[in-house]
């Protein structure tokens, strides 16, 4: 049987139809007769809403019948995906990911004019002709006669044409299937077997610290993720100004774009770090793999849920600020709950949503989260275990910056690593800043350092921070190295711009209230003096080998991560995990992590949102490191914004 049902009225519909010749057609204009048996539907419109499309879904999944749509928007002619029941992927995944990818296109904006002003006329008004709409009806022919005929057609898969109607030009994209897609999405709940970690072998690929090989990753990131017109990430853009090959893409979210970068030595490999940068912040600001069902109070359901108190809150004096966007801690307040792991107590435990996923500073919890512990690996494993890097690395610096801890200064050429030497040679070469290392290591021992490039009066800044943790101190630093190879430029293209802004937040700390604030106020001179202990020239300069025992070596990731496990143990600190990962990243068998571990510090920005009540820890801990004499009272902590950039 290979009969096809062609619904819609108007000229696009009656060409299609016309060029179905040799199969039995069915015209019907809507969906308002009952459907007779079909091998496929054509769904066809010529105006930009979808009530055929919309009702296409709820009359043709049930009947098992194929379906391809059809239509112009915005003097485009859209044909795709084809949609076969019971598989992810369909047209509202295809207009949700051309929609925010296009969402920076002139047609989107001239469209927005016309809702404010009907009187206005877009540019492509008249882009629509009838030699285009026969161009588009053969194309939906040709489609639908393959499919008639067995063949493959071009929009099956995931891929969907568009067709610029003024000049008759055609290209196929592919439509990554939205997990939250309220058609098509099959979001599970979230519950606490979902949230069981049994850990698995996760070997290394050669003497990495990752599971999946580069070559592998790059034959499917690009491919899948970005797009101009429909991707995930729709734009791209390489850094040809610093020291190193960077690369940033373009993440639309419809109320925002979110910008995230890769720097290596490669634009390849940048490229890679850039979409995987981009795929963990999609997964950490909100649920997208489960669906959130528990809610409740802390004291109602604290046999099974973390304490949060303990991952640090905001000063009692912010809080009673009429204009502060957070409320204090309540343990009676019902709020979200989702599952996530406990290492220490083996088992799932219950954690709030707000600090499982990050509020972007926008309030309505009890505390400002960031992206902090977040991280995303080629096996779960792996994405923990770099989780766990980044809550070290950003407690490190906060530890050294709070306690002022004269921490030592590394001598880079002692690390016996060629490459580490040459980037930083590279670094001072191309910038004109002199680079130091500073060994940030705290109680857990995981290898922790501070990078600060020194300028001078030629140089757009004076002071740049940077940070990174590792279980490899080489690779710790090489982090700190590129980090600090990307804020430079930055730093010293917001001094140009924000020149005045930043000498008034030298005298007012409340003035730094954004996450580009921190770097810029210390691009200031007159602010080095605050950085004095960590300056002193007079103190030694020790090695990487006096400063970091050698480590045991392991050929798979999750012996790296019980190690590490074992080390927080040891300090009676639990280590919580929650599997952020969606479908968007599991499909490529990318996980996504966030780990939290109470007690240490949580990086915030903006100085009022600093998170220090009732984080005892960095009272003790600079006496335990002997960088203090005594345990420090809150009153001794450094009260100036810290230079995390």
């Amino acid at each position: 049987m290979n009969t096809v049902i062609v619904i819609g009225a108007g000229t696009l519909a009656d060409e299609v139809c016309s060029r179905l010749s040799g199969f039995p057609v069915i015209r019907r204009p809507d969906f308002g007769e009952e459907l007779p048996e079909a091998r496929l539907a054509l769904v066809v419109e010529e105006e930009e809403g979808a009530p055929l499309r919309d009702e296409a879904l709820e009359k043709l999944e049930p009947r098992g019948i194929p379906w391809l749509c059809a239509y112009i928007s915005m003097g485009e002619g859209v044909i795709g995906p084809l949609h076969r029941p019971e598989r992810a992927g369909c047209p509202q995944c295809a207009e949700t990911r051309r929609s925010l990818a296009g969402s920076n296109r002139q047609e989107a904006e001239e469209s927005l004019m016309r809702l404010v002003s009907p009187d206005y006329v877009p540019g492509y008004a008249d882009a629509v002709s009838l030699p285009g709409l026969g161009y588009m009806a053969q194309m939906i022919a040709e489609e639908a006669a393959k499919v008639l005929r067995g063949d493959r057609p071009n929009t099956d898969n995931g891929y969907m044409y568009l067709i610029q109607l003024r000049d008759l030009s055609a290209s196929l994209h592919y439509i990554l299937p939205d997990s939250a897609c309220p058609v098509c999405g099959r979001l599970p709940d979230d519950t606490p077997e979902v949230a069981q970690i049994r850990l698995q072998p996760s070997l290394k690929v050669g003497d990495s610290f990752r599971c999946r090989a580069k070559n592998e990753l790059r034959q499917v990131l690009f491919k899948e993720y970005w797009d101009r017109r429909t991707g995930m990430f729709n734009d791209k853009g390489d850094d040809l100004v610093s020291a190193f090959a960077g690369v940033a893409v373009n993440l639309p979210l419809g109320y925002h774009d979110e910008v995230t970068g890769g720097r290596s030595l490669t634009y390849a490999d940048s490229g890679l770090a850039a979409i995987l940068e981009g795929l963990e912040r999609f997964c950490g600001m909100t649920a997208r793999g489960k669906r959130t069902v528990v809610s409740g109070s802390y004291s109602r359901l604290r046999e099974d849920a973390m304490d949060p108190s303990k991952v640090g809150l905001h000063a009692q004096e912010h809080y009673d600020e009429p204009d502060f966007p957070f409320t204090p801690f309540d343990p009676e307040a019902e709020i979200d709950w989702v599952w996530g792991y406990s290492f220490a107590q083996q088992r799932p435990i219950l954690v709030p949503e707000l600090l499982a996923y990050y509020s972007l500073g926008f309030g309505g919890g009890f505390v400002y989260e960031t992206s902090n512990g977040s991280a995303v690996g080629g096996s779960l494993e792996e994405a923990i275990l770099y989780g766990i890097f980044e809550v070290v690395e950003r407690d490190s610096f906060l530890m050294t910056w709070y306690a002022r801890m004269p921490v030592p200064r590394l001598d880079y050429r002692s690390s016996g690593d060629r490459e580490l030497t040459m980037m930083i040679q590279r670094l001072e070469a191309v910038t004109g800043y002199r680079v130091q290392l500073f060994n940030t290591t705290t109680e857990n021992g995981i290898p922790s350092q501070w990078a600060l490039a020194k300028g001078e009066a030629a140089q757009g800044a004076n002071l740049v921070c940077a940070a990174g943790a590792h279980l490899d101190p080489v690779r710790a630093a090489k982090s700190a190295i590129f980090e600090l190879a990307g804020t430079i430029p930055m730093v010293e293209m917001r001094r140009k711009e924000r020149g005045a802004e930043a000498e008034a937040m030298a005298g007012d700390a409340l003035l730094v209230e954004q996450m580009e604030d921190h770097a810029l106020l210390y691009s200031l001179p007159q602010v080095e003096e605050r950085l004095r202990f960590l300056l002193d020239e007079a103190r030694p300069v020790h090695t990487f080998a006096q400063s970091f025992p050698a480590a045991a070596a392991h050929q798979d990731l999750t012996d790296d991560l019980r190690q590490t496990l074992q080390t927080f143990h040891s300090l009676q600190m639990d280590v919580i995990a929650i599997d952020q990962s969606s479908g968007e990243t599991l499909r490529n068998g990318l996980y996504c992590a966030k780990v939290l571990i109470p007690g240490m510090l949580p990086m915030t920005f903006g100085h009022r949102l600093r998170r220090l009540a009732g984080m005892d820890r960095l009272l003790e801990v600079p006496a335990r490191l002997g960088y203090a004499p005594r345990r420090l009272t809150p009153q001794e902590l450094n009260p100036d914004p810290h230079p995390f950039p």
